[in-house]
């Protein structure tokens, strides 16, 4: 890998960088008490739920004094809080740590801290060697290669568990392409050990409990400025995790909206940067949260929350075991990289040009112009733009799938526990889920017929399948998926008993077959099954 990626020279930049997002925010400030009142009452409203006695303190007395401050005052408390944000949200990185961390396999390094870890085990998870063999790679990754040496990379891939950004991390530098930049939730630095690794691999917080317009502008404008100077970044445009284990279909796409305006911005200064945007799925054999996220799914009161801190990942024995348990298995993890396009999802070709529909070059100045022909940054156009490009992205997420033998077997064994319940609504069908037991030879067979209407739809281009699930038979496929099941979760997904398969949690069936959802294959091949019984 080239180590003349601007990244590697972060650190040096840090300060200018931090500089430039507090000059460009209070370039937009209009009105700086509106600014100051709703910073005011959401970290009031906020702070009051919490211990947070000192900050609390803070912004009452902001609040008291805000009456008595003139404009230009205002205007500097303004200023004085968007640089003590955007100096906590900048991230870091350490080309020593990021030597280290290719060496050691980075979502495992909480087991240097784990109790319970012994050291068969630890050397086993830092074997890179027996990681690679589980980790794969795939999709467009020459074009992906050429692309970051004509422009700015921005990946932005589906997300489905707190280990995404690391695991993404270490499938760029499988791929040899450089680091990039990331937002975390600030929850997610709570562990020392972790939080070191990350904060020195180019994350930067987000902090999702803050929801005042000044800190938000702060964001944007950071990640704005990380693009226009040439640092790759990685968006997870879903915003959270899937809680359904489904693939996105709504995406939240300010931060990702940052790369239009990156391109506008350096094509009105007559110094167009090229941005190219890198739709990619990240595909689990077996999620390590799956059975809180469904959880929280499936519960009303779930479906507000909006930061899980209590899940799998928080505990570093659950990440130990289940890294472990990852290293047996072929295709643990798969990352596709899909079709790189630009900020208006245009396609491009190898030179990072852009290309219309009919694979004809096009002029991605021209998106920017108005009526007169003049280079503009416009928000409220831009947005469109982002809108537009959100529609290609999740279209490339369904492309890209890759359905692993997990999900297959849980998309049959649901595909027939809604035939013999007569019904589609999942929540009845979690209350009868003790009533089916299904013959092994039975769902092999189920298997094996879904498998080959998505064979079909792969010939299209619409899904990927993964080796296992593309050549193995029914058999081979629910043995995969019954190992791969094995101990993972705190309730059995499937159990075999007396050559039957019974359902032991059905949240998590319905968990892993969602995956399938969107591509509306799983309910389709029911049908052969019932004219059959009706004939």
């Amino acid at each position: 890998m080239r180590r003349d990626a601007p990244i590697f020279r972060f650190n040096d930049a840090r300060g200018a960088i931090e500089d430039e997002v507090v000059r460009r925010v209070m370039e937009r400030v209009g009105d700086p008490t509106a600014l100051l009142e709703d910073a005011i009452y959401n970290e009031v409203r906020r702070l009051s739920a919490s211990d947070s006695e000192g900050e609390l303190a803070r912004w009452r007395s902001l609040a008291r004094r805000l009456r008595t401050l003139d404009p230009d005052a205002r205007r500097r408390e303004v200023q004085a809080i968007a640089r003590e944000h955007a100096h906590d949200v900048s991230g870091n990185f350490d080309p020593r740590v990021f030597a280290l961390a290719t060496r050691l396999m980075p979502p495992v390094l909480g087991a240097l801290v784990a109790p319970k870890a012994t050291f068969t085990s630890l050397r086993r998870l830092l074997d890179a060697r027996a990681l690679a063999d589980r980790v794969t790679v795939e999709g467009h990754t020459r074009q992906v290669a050429r692309l970051v040496e004509k422009g700015t990379v921005v990946y932005v891939p589906t997300h489905l568990s707190n280990m995404d950004s690391i695991v993404f991390g270490y499938a760029l530098d499988l791929a040899g392409l450089p680091p990039a930049t990331y937002g975390a939730g600030k929850n997610l630095f709570t562990n020392p050990v972790l939080s070191f690794f990350m904060h020195n691999l180019g994350a930067y917080k987000v902090d999702r409990r803050l929801r005042h317009a000044l800190y938000k502008d702060v964001l944007k404008v950071y990640s704005c400025v990380l693009i226009e100077q040439g640092y790759h970044s990685l968006f997870f445009p879903g915003g959270t995790r899937s809680r359904s284990g489904g693939v996105e279909r709504r995406l939240k796409l300010g931060l990702a909206g940052t790369g239009v305006e990156a391109f506008a911005r350096t094509a009105q200064r007559g110094q167009a940067k090229k941005v190219f945007f890198v739709p990619s799925t990240i595909n689990y054999l077996v999620t390590l949260e799956a059975q809180t996220l469904i959880g929280d799914f499936l519960q009303d009161a779930g479906k507000a929350r909006f930061i899980i801190d209590d899940d799998e990942s928080s505990r570093i024995e659950k990440v130990v075991a289940f890294s472990n348990k990852m290293l047996k298995h072929n295709e643990a993890v798969v990352i596709r990289f899909g079709e790189p396009v630009d900020p208006f999802g245009n396609r491009v070709d190898d030179e990072g040009n852009s290309l219309d529909a009919r694979g004809n070059p096009i002029d991605p100045l021209s998106y920017l112009k108005n009526r007169r022909g003049e280079l503009v940054v416009d928000a409220d156009r831009d947005a469109q733009y982002t809108r537009e490009l959100g529609e290609v992205i999740c279209d490339a997420y369904l492309r890209h799938t890759v359905i692993l033998p997990t999900h297959l077997i849980a998309a049959a064994m649901m595909n027939r526990l809604r035939e013999d319940a007569g019904t589609s609504d999942i929540f009845t069908l979690l209350r009868v889920r003790q009533k089916v037991g299904v013959p092994w030879s039975q769902l092999a067979t189920d298997a094996t017929r879904l498998r080959d209407a998505l064979r079909e739809q792969e010939l299209r281009g619409r899904v990927v399948l993964g080796p296992t699930v593309r050549e193995g038979n029914g058999d081979t496929l629910l043995a995969e998926a019954l190992r791969a099941w094995q101990g993972s979760h705190r309730s059995p997904v499937l159990e075999e008993v007396n050559g039957e398969l019974w359902i032991g949690d059905a949240t998590l069936v319905f968990y892993y077959q969602n995956r399938l959802a969107a591509h509306g294959v799983a309910l389709d091949v029911l049908a052969p099954r019932r004219e059959r019984g009706a004939a």
